[in-house]
């Protein structure tokens, strides 16, 4: 339950008690209040699914000069917002090595409190990636974030101290990435996939005390982004994580992999969605299924472009991987050993593009057995999440093309679409209300209303580049510009 949900149970029961209100007519006006507002409370909301369940109206036409209800400056950054109770929390870069973490009020923008860290030296990223790119998880008591040089932090969210810290390894990116994994908080512990090009792995830390209960190594993984999520099939809760090559079902309590999915591309940035017990994805890894690594490393690293690779133009922290992968020791990578450098042998996985369905449960190899449904070549996103609302899986991608499918059998709806709004797609996807928010990097957030056929209520401008998704609470829509946190709201 949400610190605002307790908060209202406590002030109900007084009221109750202290009033002599009819139990009755207590307990139905306790039972409004509780359904009233549903937290925001990580990347993506409740599971990451992108889906509000609350039934409060959302504004379909809102900008910086229309239902406005507060703004606030920040630093740079693309984390997401997250709301819990009455307190809405997100990150900045507030100075050139300042890492900030923010609360405010969600119904006035009035800033509770801020954190300010030290980062030390920073790592390379590529644009438009932030170093404050992580979106951070809350249980309501405390506020858990990451950050690539400090790693796992847990704050007091009422006042912003800082509780514990978890040192993580620094991730390393072959081709600069940087880092953009965010932390996700359940039963009590708080899960971090850092799926990076050189350890990855998926962490379990007690929410309490920081203290590590598990690691689970994923070394036939590659750079990804994908956020854990949890899927209930069978009376069993799992841990579902997807990655080069293979979704995951991980045991929470132990980090031990419980089954395999071998049906995803070589690059996963895009993060699953659970209704029900049934997992939904929707990634798209460039190149085709035959094509290995070595087109984007040769692109990305070759620097005098003579086709070959040689340890002067690979990032110090890889020189131990690129002498396994120059398997003749002559102090190049060539040919035939592209074809294998720093992939595990394991899991080769090339290119492509995948919409599917997979039941959660089973155990072992269930990719023969659980995959209800795959649809290839229908040009989904490499960085947009979906969402499946109603009846619907929507995807948008690069261009504002759009494209919604029946989630019961796969089934397009309507396909490559545009939502009159071009450029680039970072955001996710978010719906509520019957309508469905898709937030372009050029500052306009498009309004669709949800059902079988495309229909476009609005186009609204926030003034600024867009990276981050939005959050929904309580008939608010909270907007992470690059550089602002906007709140709409009908009232």
């Amino acid at each position: 339950m949400s610190q605002s949900k307790r908060t209202t149970q406590s002030l109900f029961f007084h009221l109750h008690f202290s009033s002599g209100l009819p139990i009755s007519l207590f307990f139905i006006c306790l039972a409004a209040a509780i359904a009233a507002a549903d937290d925001w409370p990580q990347f993506r909301g409740p599971n990451a699914s992108g889906v509000s369940t609350e039934t409060n109206p959302l504004p379909a036409e809102f900008s910086i000069d229309d239902k406005l209800a507060w703004s606030v400056k920040l630093g740079d950054g693309i984390g997401c917002p997250i709301v819990v109770g009455d307190r809405c929390f997100t990150t900045a870069m507030s100075g050139d090595e300042q890492f900030s973490l923010l609360a405010y009020d969600v119904a006035t923008g009035k800033e509770l409190w801020h954190t300010d860290l030290a980062t030390g030296k920073l790592p390379r990223i590529t644009p438009p990636n932030s170093h404050a790119s992580s979106t951070p998880c809350s249980d309501g008591q405390r506020v858990y974030a990451y950050f690539s040089t400090l790693g796992l932090l847990a704050f007091d969210a009422a006042d912003g101290k800082q509780l514990w810290k978890y040192e993580l390894p620094k991730p390393a990116y072959l081709m600069d990435w940087g880092a953009a994994m965010s932390p996700v908080v359940h039963d009590n512990t708080v899960y971090f996939c850092q799926d990076d090009d050189l350890a990855p792995t998926l962490f379990a830390v007690d929410a309490d005390t920081g203290k590590l209960r598990w690691q689970a190594a994923r070394p036939d993984m590659l750079a990804g982004y994908a956020v854990p999520v949890f899927c209930t099939a069978g009376g069993r809760t799992d841990l579902v994580l997807a990655g080069s090559g293979k979704l995951k079902g991980y045991d929470p309590a132990t980090g031990k992999e419980v089954w395999t999915c071998n049906t995803m591309p070589r690059t996963v940035m895009t993060s699953p969605v659970v209704r029900d017990d049934i997992i939904y994805v929707s990634v798209q890894s460039y190149g085709d299924e035959t094509r290995t690594l070595k087109f984007a490393l040769l692109e990305w690293l070759d620097t005098n472009q003579n086709g070959e690779l040689a340890a002067a133009e690979v990032p110090k922290e890889f020189l131990a991987r690129f002498k396994q992968s120059d398997k003749d020791g002559d102090g190049v990578i060539r040919e035939a050993e592209l074809d294998t450098a720093f992939q595990s042998p394991d899991n080769m996985v090339g290119g492509g593009t995948t919409i599917q369905a997979i039941r959660g449960g089973g155990s072992g190899d269930v990719t023969k057995t659980h995959v209800l449904w795959d649809i290839r070549n229908k040009s989904p996103s490499n960085l947009s999440s979906p969402v499946v609302f109603a009846d619907q899986l929507f995807v948008v991608k690069k261009g504002g093309i759009a494209s919604s499918f029946e989630v019961a059998a796969g089934k397009t709806s309507w396909e490559l679409k545009r939502i009159r709004n071009a450029g680039d797609y970072y955001a996710s996807p978010i719906a509520g209300d019957g309508k469905i928010f898709v937030t372009g990097e050029n500052g306009f957030v498009s309004v669709l209303k949800a059902g079988p056929e495309l229909e476009i209520l609005a186009r609204n401008d926030m003034g600024d580049s867009c990276i981050a998704t939005p959050a929904i609470s309580n008939g608010r829509i909270f907007v992470r510009t690059k550089n602002s946190l906007l709140c709409f709201a009908d009232k």
